[in-house]
């Protein structure tokens, strides 16, 4: 389904919930993967981010907020969305935003960052968000065609520390290059205090997913300050 420019421009300054579990745990399920979707937008969620294309089927019937779509191949390198064959899946499921690896890396197809988007404008009417480890990839997702770019990688690519909290610098510097899309701040960020930084940082929408959808971690976070 085509996402149009007003309603893209109605994330700004909002929230969007990442749903998603980790394989051989017991939320890992498409229904309840689109439960708590459904959650989260009673909450407040403005998009649903999610992984898998049966959750991003369930997802589409179970919220009528825009979705953001992925599939985790693998755990090492260009995993996220690797391929362009991994993106149309994800973009014919139904995601409205089809979210990919956005770094410079190369891809498991062989093809380039920007080849992978022209066929997913091509092919689908789904947008696309690219998962960014730095400025440098930032700027040439832009380039590329991407009409989102995020932090998601940032830490996790070899270029930047893994920072305690979201990469704010990070994000700060993307935000000074006067992109011409949005900026979306995700990754490690765990309170409404570091939303609200990211936000005040330059991202024009905030995506947080372990300290709202994923039960296990936040639970041992607890455990561990009693301990």
């Amino acid at each position: 389904m085509l996402l149009t420019p007003a309603e893209l421009e109605a994330l700004r300054g909002r929230l969007i919930v990442s749903a998603q579990a980790y394989p051989g745990e017991p939320m890992r399920t498409p229904t309840t993967m689109a439960q708590v979707a459904a959650s989260a937008v009673i909450g407040g969620a403005a998009a649903i981010r999610v992984q898998g294309i049966a959750d991003v089927q369930f997802t589409r019937s179970a919220v009528e907020v825009p979705v953001i779509g992925l599939w985790k191949d693998g755990h090492e390198g260009v995993f996220i969305t690797p391929t362009a064959r991994h993106a149309l899946a994800v973009a014919h499921a139904g995601a409205h935003i089809v979210a990919l690896d956005g770094t410079r890396r190369a891809r498991p197809d062989g093809l380039s960052l920007q080849q992978t988007i022209e066929l997913v404008h091509a092919e689908s009417h789904a947008l696309v968000m690219a998962d960014c480890g730095s400025l440098e990839d930032a700027l040439n997702a832009a380039e590329a065609g991407a009409d989102l770019v995020g932090t998601t990688l940032a830490g996790y690519s070899g270029e930047r520390p893994k920072t305690e909290g979201p990469d704010l610098e990070l994000l700060a510097a993307i935000a000074a290059a006067g992109l011409s899309v949005p900026l979306v701040a995700e990754g490690r960020i765990h309170t409404p205090a570091q939303a609200r930084a990211a936000l005040d940082a330059g991202a024009f929408a905030v995506v947080v997913g372990t300290a709202i959808t994923h039960p296990a971690t936040i639970t041992g976070w607890f455990d561990a300050a009693l301990r």
